[in-house]
């Protein structure tokens, strides 16, 4: 059975990028895969921490992070995927500080320093990328988000052979924005647009999830 592992590099988990990671589950569980959800937020580690083991030769951690941690088993489990999705909020025009040190130690070890940038992965799999964030698509363009993200997306093509990014912007931060000092937007507006557009966004997920069960070649 085909294996696919979402990662949630938000702390919430039960709103916007955990609702989006679960669809593509769903997407995924619809084409007979096996599903896993880790939430970063509940685990200990950091990111790399420069120790260069996993690129010493013939060292006992070549193409291995050796850092022993919580993410070690995440690190394996992520070895036997067929796919594989992360997903993260924007915060301060980044992913979450959790999502970046994860990724450190997920793409190092891999990554060789030949001509090439060539990788130490087994096999090629299909990857995705599901952002959210408060902003609307023309402030993140306007804000530069898009180089910034596209180099992740660079990294996880050359890593694993394909990604891909699912942009979802103008998100629905709060259940109640009477509660908040949030002046700067209009609740009604932001209350119309998760009705009419965050479906549809569930819907772009679902298909992702789907879709990477359906690429993978074994």
């Amino acid at each position: 059975m085909k294996k696919v592992i979402a990662i949630n590099g938000s702390p919430r988990k039960k709103w916007n990028t955990a609702t989006l990671l679960n669809k593509a589950l769903e997407g995924a569980a619809s084409q007979g895969a096996e599903t896993e959800l880790i939430n970063l937020y509940d685990l200990n580690y950091k990111g790399c921490i420069s120790c260069f083991a996993c690129k010493l030769k013939d060292g006992k951690s070549y193409g291995k992070c050796a850092c022993r941690d919580d993410l070690t088993l995440i690190l394996e489990k992520i070895e036997q995927a067929d796919a594989l999705i992360l997903g993260s909020p924007i915060y301060l025009g980044a992913a979450t500080g959790e999502m970046r040190s994860f990724i450190e130690r997920l793409i190092f070890p891999y990554l060789v320093y030949d001509e090439n940038y060539s990788t130490l992965f087994n096999k090629k799999i299909p990857t995705g990328f599901i952002y959210t964030m408060n902003v609307n698509e023309s402030q993140m363009k306007e804000m530069g988000y898009n180089y910034h993200l596209q180099t992740i997306e660079w990294a996880m093509k050359r890593i694993f052979g394909s990604s891909e990014s699912l942009f979802v912007t103008d998100t629905y931060q709060f259940d109640d924005y009477s509660k908040y000092v949030a002046t700067k937007f209009n609740s009604e507006e932001k209350a119309k647009r998760r009705q009419e557009e965050f479906p549809r966004d569930c819907k772009k997920a679902f298909e992702m999830g789907a879709r990477f069960v359906t690429e993978v070649k074994r």
